[in-house]
């Protein structure tokens, strides 16, 4: 009998997980940067130029971003390691590497990418000095296999950052509940023409772990110096690990 995972609130079985979230991603790739600009009111950029002060990528860097998506902090990282330095995009979904290849490319950046599942990531080990993957961990499988590949292609020394939507404070639970399903569901549907993706963004962060959860699982996974920072009251929050 197969084993079973949540896709969103929904138990499938696990060896179809990956397909599903490919299938969300590569229906909402030609709205992707649309629909998060509208969805957070722009605060999506916010958190991210946060993400990127926090990563606090130096010249001559090695930087692999996981779930890279449309690029945006790809982009950020190519500018910061130089000519000397290196910047990864991979992503599962074709539709949405290819988004952030060509964003990147129209900023006069030809990164390198792959096509992949992070559970099983295409590097030697401790090749890379940062690790990030932003808005993705919670699409993944198998969590703990995923931060496990993104520490072992980590040098020693060498740093992880998650951000991810997380836990709201709790005063603020039912209007955020309001506005996750019922909200985001008509912009889907209105805007990109995919209200059940949406729907699905929002149980699938009802079902990502909470901060102090994901905390525990990065240490598990062999990380040190582990903290995170909440932003919007919790909405979302960046997590940070070091490979000791």
């Amino acid at each position: 009998m197969s084993k079973t995972t949540h896709f969103g609130y929904q138990e499938v079985p696990e060896e179809s997980k990956a397909g599903k979230v490919r299938d969300v991603f590569r229906s909402v790739a030609p709205s992707y940067d649309l629909m998060n600009d509208l969805m957070s009111a722009g605060m999506h950029r916010l958190w991210k130029r946060f993400a990127i002060e926090v990563a606090a990528v130096r010249p001559g860097e090695r930087v692999l971003d996981v779930a890279s998506g449309s690029g945006d902090l790809a982009l950020a990282f190519a500018a910061q390691v130089g000519s000397k330095g290196e910047v990864w995009q991979t992503d599962i979904n074709a539709a949405m590497l290819k988004v952030g290849r060509d964003r990147l490319v129209n900023a006069g950046h030809l990164l390198p990418g792959a096509q992949c599942d992070a559970e099983k990531l295409p590097f030697p080990d401790g090749h890379f000095d940062l690790v990030t993957v932003a808005f993705g961990l919670r699409n993944m499988t198998h969590k703990e296999q995923a931060l496990g590949e993104m520490r072992r292609v980590l040098k020693q020394g060498g740093r992880l950052l998650v951000l991810e939507f997380s836990k709201v404070w709790e005063p603020l639970g039912k209007a955020y509940d309001v506005y996750s399903f019922q909200v985001l569901p008509w912009l889907g549907k209105h805007v990109a023409k995919d209200e059940a993706s949406y729907r699905y963004l929002a149980e699938s962060i009802r079902m990502h772990p909470d901060q102090e959860t994901l905390c525990s699982m990065l240490r598990d996974a062999g990380f040190g110096r582990v903290e995170f920072f909440n932003l919007a009251a919790g909405v979302v929050a960046v997590h940070r690990g070091y490979k000791l």
